[in-house]
């Protein structure tokens, strides 16, 4: 009788059809503020360090010394749009308009390799580099696998329906990437694969199994490739010794030195200025740590942990799988994306030309990082009330009254 009425809370809604009306009906929450503080905080953050890091770089390239530090304002406004219609729209139609999405992204990403513009040895973007699909390819990817995972999750210990499958939906994505060739973001692609497996209850040995593969396969794609043995040489000869690391890594451990704890001030960097590369886009966190020191470089990270921090909090709360997988796979991503690029800065990782997201210049990386908080957001409208909480824990409690959950026997009659 008591696992009749708790059966049914909290989960019918996500397993309706949505129409696209229906789903861009006004939701009853209300978003999660704290985390719409910090991403207020970020993005203002960012377009002053942008104003500050591109001046040199957008005149020399552009003929106008404003030309970037303009262009990042209609990028962040044009991301926040995207950002509020994606907040607006229920997560669970996503279940609709994911495979026409991802066809879309493949197409562009044969595209590139067949029009692209090559510009450091790397074919990565369309219409003079202003478009770049892999960034697109790596939310894509989390919104997939959440969707697929989510349809499949009954069928996971059964490999013909779980490890296989999505090996070839990875391997589709990340073979297209890797042709660019952009190492980091295919193993951005792999990486989040795995959590998302894990997390949607994959089995043990298939995620040992795939890890293994991953590691062998990385291993020889380092071996084959030219781009991926001059950084593996280069990082570990920095290991060794600083001196010898890349040109861009020592560069921008230089700047890190000039700013010690409290930085040159705002504006009065001179690294930008004398070779740091790329120091409104990939470079851009030497550059804070330049003009804000150590201290500002520590409060940077600290934006990214509450980023991390109220995503994981938007997760435990969502009403079903799919909106936890979802709320994981892109808070996760969006760390991997900010850790990556902080830890090549400091030579602690093999260079790999993944941007700062919010603050690095960029419109590509702008626009689908904050496409992923606007699902966050949307997730955050949808947050279970304490009511169905209570009623899982206690539903939970009936079902635990003969030991059979592995959790802790419910306490008798007598005692108090």
């Amino acid at each position: 009788m008591g696992t009749r009425v708790f059966r049914n809370t909290a989960v019918a809604p996500a397993e309706q059809p949505q129409t696209f009306s229906g789903a861009v009906r006004k939701l009853g929450g209300s978003v999660d503020l704290p985390l719409l503080l910090i991403m207020v905080a970020t993005l203002t953050f960012g377009l002053i360090m942008v104003f500050s890091a591109s001046p040199d770089f957008s005149l020399y390239h552009h003929g106008d010394p404003w030309y970037i530090f303009l262009r990042q304002v209609l990028w962040v406004f044009m991301g926040t749009v995207v950002a509020y219609v994606l907040s607006r729209i229920d997560y669970h139609y996503w279940r609709t308009l994911i495979l026409p999405i991802m066809f879309g992204t493949l197409a562009l990403l044969v595209a590139v390799l067949l029009v692209g513009d090559e510009r450091l040895g790397s074919i990565r973007g369309l219409i003079e580099g202003s478009i770049q699909p892999s960034e697109l390819a790596k939310v894509a990817t989390v919104i997939y696998l959440a969707v697929w995972l989510h349809s499949k999750r009954e069928q996971f210990h059964d490999i013909t329906w779980g490890l296989l499958p999505m090996a070839v939906i990875l391997g589709m994505i990340g073979g297209l990437i890797y042709l660019q060739p952009d190492l980091s973001a295919t193993a951005t692609v792999f990486l989040l694969g795995g959590l998302l497996f894990f997390l949607a209850g994959g089995d043990l040995r298939q995620i040992l199994f795939l890890f293994v593969v991953a590691l062998v396969v990385g291993v020889l794609v380092v071996q084959v490739s030219p781009t991926g043995r001059d950084r593996m040489g280069s990082y570990l000869n920095g290991i060794q010794n600083p001196l010898e690391a890349s040109y861009h890594v020592r560069r921008s451990l230089e700047a890190i030195v000039k700013g010690g704890w409290f930085g040159v001030g705002i504006g009065r960097a001179d690294t930008k200025y004398l070779g740091l590369p790329l120091a409104a886009t990939d470079s851009i966190f030497a550059v804070i740590a330049e003009e804000l020191g150590i201290l500002g470089a520590l409060g940077t990270i600290l934006l990214y942990a509450g980023i991390v921090w109220r995503g994981i909090r938007i997760a435990a709360k969502a009403p079903d799988v799919l909106g936890n997988l979802l709320a994981t796979g892109l808070t996760f991503w969006l760390a991997t994306e900010a850790a990556i690029n902080i830890l090549v800065m400091v030579g602690l990782m093999p260079f790999a030309g993944n941007a700062l997201p919010f603050i690095s210049a960029g419109g590509s990386s702008m626009t689908v990082s904050l496409m992923a908080i606007g699902i966050l957001l949307n997730v955050s409208r949808q947050e279970k009330p304490l009511t169905a909480q209570s009623e899982r824990r206690e539903y939970g409690a009936v079902l635990d009254m003969r030991g059979r959950n592995r959790r802790r026997s419910l306490s008798r009659i007598s005692r108090s």
